[in-house]
């Protein structure tokens, strides 16, 4: 999962070094992190969250398949 979620950032941003994705455990709960440049923020996040909510769409409906819960939370450096 992390590796989509990553692929997805990094074909939006200009900034393709900066971006990083870090996976950690909360309990049942995968927690994907992103920071990327705050140049890109507004790429990833999009015009009222649409592209922000369209990436955490794709991974709810795969994480649905694999029966683990995954949540997105992006932030700049």
């Amino acid at each position: 999962m992390k590796e989509l979620v990553e692929y997805i950032i990094k074909s939006l941003v200009d900034n393709q070094n900066d971006v990083i994705v870090e996976e950690f455990s909360d309990g049942p709960v995968q927690i994907l992190k992103v920071v990327v440049n705050s140049q890109d923020l507004g790429r990833v996040i999009g015009k009222n969250g649409r592209i922000a909510t369209s990436i955490r769409t794709i991974v709810k409906s795969l994480s649905a398949k694999n029966r683990q819960r995954y949540v997105v939370k992006i932030g700049d450096k």
